[in-house]
Protein backbone atom coordinates (compact mmCIF):
# COMPACT_ATOMS: atom_id res chain seq x y z
CA UNK A 1 0.00 0.00 0.00
CA UNK A 2 1.08 3.58 -0.56
CA UNK A 3 2.02 5.52 2.58
CA UNK A 4 2.50 9.23 3.24
CA UNK A 5 4.89 10.20 6.04
CA UNK A 6 4.50 13.67 7.50
CA UNK A 7 7.64 15.35 8.83
CA UNK A 8 11.22 16.37 8.12
CA UNK A 9 13.37 15.34 11.09
CA UNK A 10 15.57 12.54 12.33
CA UNK A 11 12.56 10.75 13.77
CA UNK A 12 10.89 10.74 10.36
CA UNK A 13 14.06 9.48 8.65
CA UNK A 14 14.17 6.58 11.10
CA UNK A 15 10.48 5.82 10.52
CA UNK A 16 10.93 5.99 6.73
CA UNK A 17 13.96 3.70 6.90
CA UNK A 18 12.03 1.15 8.95
CA UNK A 19 8.78 1.34 6.96
CA UNK A 20 10.70 0.93 3.72
CA UNK A 21 11.79 -2.52 4.96
CA UNK A 22 8.18 -3.74 5.14
CA UNK A 23 6.77 -5.85 2.27
CA UNK A 24 3.48 -4.05 2.92
CA UNK A 25 4.99 -0.71 1.89
CA UNK A 26 4.34 0.26 -1.71
CA UNK A 27 5.28 3.80 -2.69
CA UNK A 28 6.44 5.76 0.32
CA UNK A 29 5.92 9.52 0.09
CA UNK A 30 7.30 12.06 2.57
CA UNK A 31 6.22 15.66 3.09
CA UNK A 32 8.41 17.58 3.21
CA UNK A 33 11.23 15.13 4.03
CA UNK A 34 14.93 15.98 4.06
CA UNK A 35 18.17 15.03 2.30
CA UNK A 36 18.27 11.65 4.04
CA UNK A 37 14.60 10.77 3.79
CA UNK A 38 14.72 11.24 0.02
CA UNK A 39 16.85 8.09 -0.17
CA UNK A 40 13.97 6.09 1.35
CA UNK A 41 10.92 7.93 0.05
CA UNK A 42 9.64 10.20 -2.67
CA UNK A 43 9.75 13.65 -1.07
CA UNK A 44 6.90 15.91 -2.12
CA UNK A 45 6.42 19.66 -1.89
CA UNK A 46 3.22 19.66 0.14
CA UNK A 47 1.98 22.22 2.65
CA UNK A 48 1.29 19.97 5.62
CA UNK A 49 -0.63 22.76 7.36
CA UNK A 50 -3.15 22.70 4.49
CA UNK A 51 -5.19 19.64 5.39
CA UNK A 52 -7.31 19.91 2.26
CA UNK A 53 -4.15 19.76 0.13
CA UNK A 54 -2.91 16.72 2.07
CA UNK A 55 -6.25 14.95 1.55
CA UNK A 56 -6.23 15.79 -2.16
CA UNK A 57 -2.70 14.42 -2.51
CA UNK A 58 -3.67 11.19 -0.76
CA UNK A 59 -6.66 10.66 -3.02
CA UNK A 60 -4.71 11.40 -6.20
CA UNK A 61 -1.88 9.05 -5.20
CA UNK A 62 -3.94 6.22 -3.71
CA UNK A 63 -2.41 6.70 -0.26
CA UNK A 64 -3.92 4.19 2.16
CA UNK A 65 -2.09 5.23 5.32
CA UNK A 66 -0.76 8.55 6.62
CA UNK A 67 1.88 8.44 9.37
CA UNK A 68 2.20 11.72 11.25
CA UNK A 69 5.67 12.14 12.76
CA UNK A 70 5.63 15.48 14.65
CA UNK A 71 3.15 16.64 17.27
CA UNK A 72 2.04 19.99 15.84
CA UNK A 73 -0.15 18.63 13.00
CA UNK A 74 -1.82 16.21 15.44
CA UNK A 75 -2.57 18.96 17.95
CA UNK A 76 -3.95 21.00 15.05
CA UNK A 77 -6.36 18.20 14.05
CA UNK A 78 -4.74 16.49 11.07
CA UNK A 79 -5.93 13.02 12.13
CA UNK A 80 -9.53 14.26 12.37
CA UNK A 81 -9.46 15.82 8.90
CA UNK A 82 -7.96 12.71 7.33
CA UNK A 83 -10.36 10.42 9.14
CA UNK A 84 -13.37 12.41 7.95
CA UNK A 85 -12.06 11.99 4.42
CA UNK A 86 -11.86 8.22 4.85
CA UNK A 87 -8.05 8.07 4.99
CA UNK A 88 -6.41 5.91 7.67
CA UNK A 89 -3.96 7.78 9.86
CA UNK A 90 -1.45 6.67 12.48
CA UNK A 91 -1.78 9.32 15.17
CA UNK A 92 -4.34 10.52 17.71
CA UNK A 93 -7.28 12.84 17.24
CA UNK A 94 -7.04 16.51 18.13
CA UNK A 95 -8.89 15.91 21.39
CA UNK A 96 -6.60 13.02 22.37
CA UNK A 97 -3.50 14.97 21.30
CA UNK A 98 -4.19 17.41 24.13
CA UNK A 99 -2.16 14.99 26.23
CA UNK A 100 0.84 16.76 24.70
CA UNK A 101 -0.79 19.97 23.57
CA UNK A 102 -1.78 21.05 27.09
CA UNK A 103 0.24 20.15 30.17
CA UNK A 104 -2.55 21.36 32.44
CA UNK A 105 -5.01 18.99 30.67
CA UNK A 106 -2.72 16.05 31.35
CA UNK A 107 -2.11 17.10 34.94
CA UNK A 108 -5.84 17.25 35.58
CA UNK A 109 -6.22 13.70 34.25
CA UNK A 110 -3.43 12.56 36.55
CA UNK A 111 -5.21 14.09 39.53
CA UNK A 112 -8.58 12.62 38.58
CA UNK A 113 -7.28 9.10 37.87
CA UNK A 114 -4.64 8.95 40.59
CA UNK A 115 -1.73 8.72 38.16
CA UNK A 116 1.55 9.44 39.99
CA UNK A 117 3.07 12.78 38.98
CA UNK A 118 4.53 15.94 40.51
CA UNK A 119 2.42 18.33 42.57
CA UNK A 120 1.46 21.31 40.43
CA UNK A 121 -0.52 24.50 40.00
CA UNK A 122 -1.70 26.26 36.81
CA UNK A 123 -1.73 30.02 36.25
CA UNK A 124 -3.08 32.32 33.55
CA UNK A 125 -1.33 35.53 34.61
CA UNK A 126 2.16 36.50 35.65
CA UNK A 127 1.32 38.17 38.95
CA UNK A 128 -0.53 35.17 40.38
CA UNK A 129 2.19 32.78 39.23
CA UNK A 130 4.90 34.91 40.84
CA UNK A 131 2.91 35.13 44.06
CA UNK A 132 2.63 31.33 44.18
CA UNK A 133 6.34 30.98 43.47
CA UNK A 134 7.20 33.25 46.40
CA UNK A 135 4.97 31.12 48.60
CA UNK A 136 6.42 27.70 47.66
CA UNK A 137 9.99 28.72 46.76
CA UNK A 138 12.64 27.00 44.67
CA UNK A 139 13.72 24.55 43.35
CA UNK A 140 10.73 24.38 41.04
CA UNK A 141 9.92 23.47 37.44
CA UNK A 142 8.36 26.15 35.21
CA UNK A 143 6.53 24.98 32.09
CA UNK A 144 4.73 26.67 29.24
CA UNK A 145 1.36 24.90 28.99
CA UNK A 146 1.38 24.34 25.22
CA UNK A 147 3.74 23.11 22.52
CA UNK A 148 7.18 24.69 22.66
CA UNK A 149 9.33 22.28 20.58
CA UNK A 150 10.75 20.66 23.70
CA UNK A 151 12.16 23.96 24.99
CA UNK A 152 9.33 25.37 27.12
CA UNK A 153 10.55 23.84 30.38
CA UNK A 154 12.90 25.47 32.89
CA UNK A 155 14.20 23.53 35.88
CA UNK A 156 14.88 26.40 38.27
CA UNK A 157 17.12 25.76 41.25
CA UNK A 158 16.81 29.34 42.52
CA UNK A 159 14.16 32.02 42.71
CA UNK A 160 15.84 34.35 40.22
CA UNK A 161 15.80 31.70 37.48
CA UNK A 162 12.20 30.75 38.24
CA UNK A 163 10.99 34.35 38.19
CA UNK A 164 12.78 35.01 34.89
CA UNK A 165 11.22 31.89 33.35
CA UNK A 166 7.71 32.94 34.39
CA UNK A 167 8.22 36.43 32.98
CA UNK A 168 9.68 35.05 29.74
CA UNK A 169 6.78 32.67 29.15
CA UNK A 170 4.06 35.23 29.90
CA UNK A 171 6.10 37.77 27.93
CA UNK A 172 5.63 35.75 24.75
CA UNK A 173 8.84 33.71 24.52
CA UNK A 174 6.79 30.73 23.35
CA UNK A 175 3.86 32.50 21.74
CA UNK A 176 0.43 30.97 22.33
CA UNK A 177 2.06 28.03 24.13
CA UNK A 178 2.65 30.40 27.04
CA UNK A 179 -0.95 31.45 27.61
CA UNK A 180 -0.80 29.36 30.78
CA UNK A 181 2.10 28.43 33.02
CA UNK A 182 2.36 25.22 35.03
CA UNK A 183 4.50 25.32 38.18
CA UNK A 184 5.56 21.89 39.43
CA UNK A 185 7.53 20.48 42.29
CA UNK A 186 10.98 19.35 41.21
CA UNK A 187 11.03 15.56 41.33
CA UNK A 188 14.26 13.77 42.18
CA UNK A 189 15.48 10.75 40.25
CA UNK A 190 16.46 9.67 36.75
CA UNK A 191 14.40 10.63 33.73
CA UNK A 192 13.42 7.91 31.28
CA UNK A 193 11.07 7.42 28.35
CA UNK A 194 8.55 4.64 27.80
CA UNK A 195 6.62 3.93 24.60
CA UNK A 196 3.40 2.03 23.93
CA UNK A 197 1.01 1.60 21.03
CA UNK A 198 -2.68 2.22 21.73
CA UNK A 199 -5.67 1.46 19.50
CA UNK A 200 -8.25 3.23 21.65
CA UNK A 201 -8.85 0.24 23.90
CA UNK A 202 -5.90 -2.14 23.75
CA UNK A 203 -2.32 -1.24 24.67
CA UNK A 204 0.82 -2.88 23.32
CA UNK A 205 3.93 -2.01 25.36
CA UNK A 206 7.03 -1.25 23.32
CA UNK A 207 10.17 -0.48 25.32
CA UNK A 208 12.09 2.16 27.23
CA UNK A 209 14.87 4.62 26.41
CA UNK A 210 16.78 7.50 27.95
CA UNK A 211 17.28 10.90 26.36
CA UNK A 212 19.85 13.63 27.08
CA UNK A 213 18.07 16.99 27.09
CA UNK A 214 20.85 19.36 28.09
CA UNK A 215 23.10 20.81 25.43
CA UNK A 216 26.48 19.99 26.94
CA UNK A 217 28.42 17.19 28.61
CA UNK A 218 27.54 16.35 32.18
CA UNK A 219 23.92 17.45 31.59
CA UNK A 220 24.96 21.09 31.64
CA UNK A 221 23.59 24.00 29.62
CA UNK A 222 20.15 24.82 28.29
CA UNK A 223 17.41 22.31 27.51
CA UNK A 224 17.21 21.17 23.90
CA UNK A 225 15.01 18.92 21.81
CA UNK A 226 17.43 16.13 22.72
CA UNK A 227 21.17 15.61 22.17
CA UNK A 228 21.24 11.82 22.16
CA UNK A 229 19.46 8.70 23.41
CA UNK A 230 19.85 5.00 23.96
CA UNK A 231 17.77 1.88 24.45
CA UNK A 232 17.24 -0.23 26.47
CA UNK A 233 17.44 1.93 29.59
CA UNK A 234 18.83 0.01 32.59
CA UNK A 235 16.82 2.21 34.97
CA UNK A 236 13.62 1.03 33.27
CA UNK A 237 13.88 -2.73 33.66
CA UNK A 238 10.97 -5.16 33.18
CA UNK A 239 9.49 -4.78 36.70
CA UNK A 240 9.60 -0.97 36.35
CA UNK A 241 8.02 -1.17 32.89
CA UNK A 242 5.20 -3.27 34.35
CA UNK A 243 4.61 -0.57 36.98
CA UNK A 244 4.53 2.11 34.28
CA UNK A 245 1.91 0.15 32.35
CA UNK A 246 -0.21 -0.51 35.46
CA UNK A 247 -0.05 2.90 37.13
CA UNK A 248 0.42 5.33 34.23
CA UNK A 249 -0.25 4.07 30.69
CA UNK A 250 -3.37 1.93 31.17
CA UNK A 251 -5.16 4.44 33.45
CA UNK A 252 -4.48 7.19 30.90
CA UNK A 253 -5.85 5.15 28.00
CA UNK A 254 -8.89 4.29 30.10
CA UNK A 255 -9.36 7.95 31.00
CA UNK A 256 -9.27 9.08 27.38
CA UNK A 257 -11.82 6.42 26.38
CA UNK A 258 -14.14 7.38 29.24
CA UNK A 259 -13.89 11.03 28.19
CA UNK A 260 -15.01 10.08 24.68
CA UNK A 261 -11.58 10.68 23.14
CA UNK A 262 -10.07 7.20 22.64
CA UNK A 263 -6.34 7.39 22.09
CA UNK A 264 -4.93 5.82 18.92
CA UNK A 265 -1.25 5.94 18.01
CA UNK A 266 2.01 5.82 19.91
CA UNK A 267 1.95 7.15 23.46
CA UNK A 268 5.27 8.33 24.83
CA UNK A 269 5.53 8.81 28.59
CA UNK A 270 8.33 10.97 29.92
CA UNK A 271 9.04 9.58 33.38
CA UNK A 272 10.92 10.37 36.55
CA UNK A 273 12.19 7.23 38.25
CA UNK A 274 11.84 8.25 41.90
CA UNK A 275 12.35 6.37 45.16
CA UNK A 276 8.54 6.03 45.31
CA UNK A 277 8.44 4.49 41.83
CA UNK A 278 7.92 5.88 38.33
CA UNK A 279 6.06 9.17 38.06
CA UNK A 280 4.80 10.93 34.94
CA UNK A 281 6.68 14.05 33.87
CA UNK A 282 4.73 14.61 30.66
CA UNK A 283 3.11 12.85 27.71
CA UNK A 284 4.02 13.10 24.05
CA UNK A 285 1.67 11.91 21.33
CA UNK A 286 4.35 10.73 18.90
CA UNK A 287 7.66 8.91 18.88
CA UNK A 288 10.45 10.76 20.67
CA UNK A 289 13.19 12.49 18.76
CA UNK A 290 15.96 11.30 19.18
CA UNK A 291 14.63 8.19 20.99
CA UNK A 292 12.91 6.94 17.84
CA UNK A 293 16.23 6.49 16.05
CA UNK A 294 17.72 3.84 18.37
CA UNK A 295 14.27 2.27 18.83
CA UNK A 296 13.97 1.65 15.10
CA UNK A 297 17.47 0.13 15.05
CA UNK A 298 16.39 -2.48 17.63
CA UNK A 299 12.84 -3.17 16.40
CA UNK A 300 12.52 -6.52 14.63
CA UNK A 301 8.76 -6.54 14.09
CA UNK A 302 7.37 -5.10 10.84
CA UNK A 303 6.64 -1.45 11.72
CA UNK A 304 3.91 -1.10 9.09
CA UNK A 305 2.14 -4.17 10.50
CA UNK A 306 2.18 -2.59 13.96
CA UNK A 307 0.84 0.68 12.60
CA UNK A 308 -1.92 -1.10 10.68
CA UNK A 309 -2.96 -3.04 13.78
CA UNK A 310 -3.10 0.23 15.71
CA UNK A 311 -5.25 1.96 13.12
CA UNK A 312 -7.57 -1.06 12.76
CA UNK A 313 -7.97 -1.47 16.54
CA UNK A 314 -6.38 -4.90 16.38
CA UNK A 315 -3.58 -4.70 18.96
CA UNK A 316 -5.12 -7.26 21.34
CA UNK A 317 -2.73 -10.15 21.79
CA UNK A 318 0.00 -8.50 19.73
CA UNK A 319 3.64 -8.11 20.66
CA UNK A 320 6.75 -6.35 19.41
CA UNK A 321 10.04 -8.20 18.99
CA UNK A 322 13.23 -6.38 19.96
CA UNK A 323 16.87 -7.12 19.33
CA UNK A 324 18.75 -8.08 22.49
CA UNK A 325 21.42 -5.63 21.38
CA UNK A 326 21.58 -2.02 22.54
CA UNK A 327 21.34 1.05 20.33
CA UNK A 328 22.62 4.57 20.92
CA UNK A 329 22.33 7.79 18.93
CA UNK A 330 24.51 10.90 19.09
CA UNK A 331 23.00 14.16 17.83
CA UNK A 332 25.26 16.48 15.88
CA UNK A 333 23.92 20.03 16.03
CA UNK A 334 24.90 23.38 14.54
CA UNK A 335 27.10 25.45 16.82
CA UNK A 336 24.93 27.87 18.77
CA UNK A 337 21.98 25.48 19.10
CA UNK A 338 19.58 25.68 20.92
CA UNK A 339 20.16 29.42 20.53
CA UNK A 340 20.99 31.21 17.29
CA UNK A 341 22.85 29.18 14.68
CA UNK A 342 23.77 29.47 11.02
CA UNK A 343 22.51 27.33 8.17
CA UNK A 344 24.22 26.35 4.95
CA UNK A 345 27.52 24.86 6.13
CA UNK A 346 28.72 21.86 4.11
CA UNK A 347 28.89 18.39 5.67
CA UNK A 348 30.89 15.42 4.39
CA UNK A 349 31.89 11.99 5.64
CA UNK A 350 28.42 10.48 6.09
CA UNK A 351 29.15 7.57 3.75
CA UNK A 352 32.38 6.84 5.60
CA UNK A 353 30.52 6.93 8.94
CA UNK A 354 28.15 4.26 7.65
CA UNK A 355 30.92 1.87 6.59
CA UNK A 356 30.33 0.03 9.88
CA UNK A 357 27.23 -2.12 9.08
CA UNK A 358 25.91 -1.47 12.58
CA UNK A 359 25.88 2.31 12.06
CA UNK A 360 23.15 4.37 10.43
CA UNK A 361 23.23 8.16 10.07
CA UNK A 362 19.71 9.56 10.25
CA UNK A 363 19.28 13.05 8.83
CA UNK A 364 17.41 15.73 10.77
CA UNK A 365 18.03 19.31 9.61
CA UNK A 366 19.71 18.64 6.25
CA UNK A 367 19.29 19.69 2.64
CA UNK A 368 21.23 19.60 -0.64
CA UNK A 369 22.63 22.83 -2.09
CA UNK A 370 22.73 23.74 -5.76
CA UNK A 371 25.92 21.73 -6.23
CA UNK A 372 24.39 18.63 -4.68
CA UNK A 373 26.43 18.92 -1.48
CA UNK A 374 24.90 18.03 1.88
CA UNK A 375 24.35 21.12 4.03
CA UNK A 376 23.05 21.93 7.49
CA UNK A 377 19.50 23.29 7.38
CA UNK A 378 18.48 23.23 11.03
CA UNK A 379 19.61 23.15 14.64
CA UNK A 380 19.82 19.41 15.19
CA UNK A 381 21.30 18.12 11.94
CA UNK A 382 22.52 14.50 12.07
CA UNK A 383 21.78 11.51 14.32
CA UNK A 384 24.65 9.03 14.28
CA UNK A 385 23.08 5.79 15.51
CA UNK A 386 24.75 2.47 16.28
CA UNK A 387 23.83 -1.04 17.38
CA UNK A 388 26.14 -2.79 19.82
CA UNK A 389 26.35 -5.85 22.01
CA UNK A 390 25.70 -3.53 24.95
CA UNK A 391 25.49 0.20 25.65
CA UNK A 392 29.28 0.52 25.86
CA UNK A 393 29.76 -1.16 22.47
CA UNK A 394 27.01 0.93 20.85
CA UNK A 395 28.54 4.08 22.31
CA UNK A 396 31.99 3.22 20.99
CA UNK A 397 30.65 2.51 17.49
CA UNK A 398 28.59 5.70 17.41
CA UNK A 399 31.47 7.96 18.43
CA UNK A 400 33.86 6.20 16.05
CA UNK A 401 31.38 7.11 13.29
CA UNK A 402 31.09 10.69 14.55
CA UNK A 403 34.85 11.05 14.10
CA UNK A 404 34.42 10.36 10.38
CA UNK A 405 31.96 13.25 9.92
CA UNK A 406 33.69 16.38 8.57
CA UNK A 407 31.63 19.32 9.77
CA UNK A 408 33.60 22.05 11.58
CA UNK A 409 30.43 24.08 12.18
CA UNK A 410 28.81 21.27 14.18
CA UNK A 411 29.15 19.94 17.72
CA UNK A 412 27.93 17.06 19.83
CA UNK A 413 28.01 15.85 23.40
CA UNK A 414 30.76 13.34 24.09
CA UNK A 415 29.04 11.51 26.96
CA UNK A 416 25.81 10.07 25.54
CA UNK A 417 25.01 6.94 27.53
CA UNK A 418 26.86 7.95 30.68
CA UNK A 419 24.00 7.21 33.03
CA UNK A 420 23.54 3.67 31.70
CA UNK A 421 27.24 2.93 31.92
CA UNK A 422 27.44 4.34 35.44
CA UNK A 423 24.46 2.23 36.56
CA UNK A 424 25.84 -0.92 34.97
CA UNK A 425 29.20 -0.35 36.70
CA UNK A 426 27.44 0.12 40.04
CA UNK A 427 25.28 -2.99 39.54
CA UNK A 428 28.38 -4.99 38.66
CA UNK A 429 30.35 -3.78 41.67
Amino acid sequence: MNILLIGAGGREHALAWKMRQSPLCGTLFAAPGNAGICAEAECVDLDIDDFAAVIDFCKRNDVKLVVVGPEAPLVAGMADALGEAGIAVFGPSQAAARLEGSKSFTKDICRRYDIPTAEYAVFEDEATALAHLRKVGAPIVVKADGLAAGKGVVVADDMETAEAAIRDIFGGAFGAAGAKVVLEEKMEGEEASFFALCDGVNVLPLTGAQDHKRAYDGDEGPNTGGMGAYTPAPVLDEPQQALVMERIIRPTVRAMAEMGHPYSGVLYAGLMMTEEGPKLVEYNVRFGDPECQPLMMRLRTDLVELMQATVERDLAGGAADWSRQAALTVVMAAKGYPGAYEKGSVISGVEQAEEDPRVKVFHAGTALNGDGALIAAGGRVLNITALGEDIADAQQRAYAAVEKIDWPEGFCRTDIGWRALQRLRQDGA
